[in-house]
């Protein structure tokens, strides 16, 4: 059973995220929180396997509420927002969360999001990856970039799934690129998250696009 903690603001959007989430068998929505503040002391209270987050809220934005809840370990965050591209979203990103969806998501596909951050592999709207890309490509950094030296750290072949993680690419791509058993690749994300010190792989993903990281490792 997955339980879920909804961070909305707008009773109507929260009444309805609850409905579609009830609706799973495997699903558990153990809490509803109408503002940052409130999402992150029923996080420590109720320690759920997830948070779906709103970026907009009072109090506290989901931005920092995701920086608080991340931080302390609380619970992985899947956020949703109205926007598909903004400071928001790259602020929720690099601040921990795993996933990243659109609040006009079909049911089925929000359903599915959640059992896949609750899997361990993050997740971004498929409409919207492209774009977050291109915006790493094509625009500088609007936060400090990290010091390459972080990937010292790492072997060859985890620079290699890094890029992969740059991509977008789920453990399945991965393993068929880098021709490994898919239980491989998640031994590698796992290690390499441990080393550069991130909580999930969509941070590792931010990373390796902040500091340009190429197909199998290799920096500019």
């Amino acid at each position: 059973m997955i339980r879920v903690l909804v961070a909305e603001d707008q009773s109507a959007v929260r009444a309805g995220l609850v409905l579609i989430l009830r609706s799973a068998p495997d699903i558990e929505v153990v809490g509803e929180a109408a503002d940052g503040e409130q999402a992150v002391a029923m996080a420590r209270a109720l320690r759920p396997d997830l948070v779906l987050m709103d970026v907009q809220m009072p109090r506290l934005d989901g931005v920092s509420a995701t920086r608080q809840v991340v931080g302390e370990r609380l619970a992985d965050v899947l956020v949703l927002t109205t926007f598909d591209l903004d400071e928001y979203v790259f602020g929720a990103l690099r601040a921990g969360a795993s996933g990243f969806l659109l609040k006009n998501t079909e049911a089925k596909d929000l359903l599915a999001a959640v059992r896949t951050v609750a899997r361990g592999e993050g997740l971004i709207a498929p409409a919207v990856t492209r774009r977050l890309i291109a915006e790493f490509a094509a625009k500088p950094v609007r936060e400090p970039t990290a010091d390459p030296s972080v990937l010292d750290a790492l072997t060859r072949r985890e620079r290699e799934v890094l890029s992969c993680l740059g991509e977008g690419l789920s453990n399945a791509d991965i393993a068929a690129r880098l021709d490994m058993a898919e239980a491989t690749v998640k031994t590698h994300v796992s290690r390499l998250l441990g080393k550069l010190e991130l909580r999930s792989r969509v941070q590792a993903a931010v990373l390796a696009q902040e500091l340009g990281i190429q197909r199998f490792g290799t920096r500019p």
